[in-house]
C-alpha cells in the first residue's frame, strides 16, 4: 500500500518517548526539517536511560545520557527538553501513573500533534519490541484522549484536546512518510551526540550508514530519495 505524505496543517508538537536516542533512530531527520520550516517541537523523556548502558552504573548514565539528549535536541532544532521523574528505564509500567504524567505534559505544552515510537510487538520479522517502547507508544495514545476531557486527571491543569493526531515512528505498520531531503544529515549528527551509548553498545555501529540505509529503503517506496515512515492515527 502506497504511504501518504505527511500532514503539514500543524504548528506544535511533542514527542513523548521512553529512553535518550528513541527519536534518533529514524525520526530525528523529520524532526529536523519540521523546525527549519517553523514548526515548534518539544521533547519529552519518561526515563533518563539510566539502564541502558551495561558497563556504567544508572547513577553515572542517567546524567551522561540526559545531556547527550539535550545536545542531540539541539542539534535538529529542539530546544524545549523535559524529563520525568518516578518511571525507571527499563520497567516503565503501562497505567494511571504514566498516563497520568503525560496527560499533564500535553495539557502544559499543548501540541497539535505528539510523536512517539513504535507501540507494536516487532519492529517486523523477528525483531521484538521491548516493553518500555511498547507500553509508552501506548500510553501516549491513551493520554491524547484523557487530556482533553476535563473530568480525568481534573487536577492537573486545564484540558487541552487539540491533539489531532499521534505519530508513530519505527511502526512495521506505516501510513505517512516524510521526504527528509538534506534533513538526514541532520538527523544523522543528532544521533552521533549519544556518543557514550554508542560505545557502550559492545560492537561497531555506524550511524551514518544505519540511518542512511533505512531512509533510503523507505524513500525508494515513497518516491524520494530519503524518508522516514510514521503510523499515524487521528484523534
Amino acid at each position: 500500500m502506497a504511504l501518504d505524505p505527511f500532514p503539514d496543517d500543524w504548528s506544535r508538537a511533542l514527542c513523548i518517548v521512553a529512553h535518550p536516542d528513541d527519536l534518533e533512530y529514524g525520526a530525528a531527520g523529520a524532526i529536523a526539517g519540521w523546525t527549519a520550516n517553523g514548526k515548534q517541537v518539544s521533547y519529552l523523556l519518561v526515563t533518563r536511560g539510566e539502564a541502558g548502558i551495561d558497563g556504567m552504573t544508572p547513577d553515572e548514565a542517567g546524567p551522561r545520557r540526559e545531556a547527550e539528549e539535550r545536545a542531540s535536541a539541539a542539534v535538529v532544532g529542539v530546544d524545549a527538553v523535559e524529563f520525568l521523574d518516578g518511571h525507571a528505564d527499563g520497567i516503565v509500567e503501562y497505567g494511571l501513573a504514566l498516563r497520568r504524567d503525560l496527560a499533564a505534559a500535553i495539557r502544559r505544552h499543548r501540541p497539535e500533534l505528539l510523536v512517539s515510537i513504535n507501540h507494536r510487538e516487532t519492529w517486523g520479522g523477528l525483531s521484538f519490541n521491548m516493553a518500555d517502547h511498547r507500553h509508552v507508544g501506548l500510553a501516549t495514545l491513551d493520554a491524547a484522549r484523557d487530556a482533553g476531557n476535563r473530568w480525568i486527571f481534573s487536577d492537573i491543569g486545564e484540558p487541552w484536546s487539540g491533539v489531532r493526531r499521534v505519530a508513530f515512528g519505527g511502526s512495521p505498520q506505516p501510513t505517512h512518510f516524510v521526504d527528509l531531503g538534506d534533513a538526514i544529515d541532520r538527523g544523522i549528527a543528532s544521533l552521533r551526540e549519544h556518543a557514550a551509548y554508542i560505545a557502550g553498545l559492545g560492537y561497531d555501529f555506524d550511524p551514518d550508514a544505519f540511518l542512511r540505509d533505512g531512509a533510503r529503503r523507505a524513500g525508494d517506496s515513497c518516491g524520494c530519495e530519503y524518508a522516514a515512515t510514521f503510523e499515524v492515527s487521528e484523534l
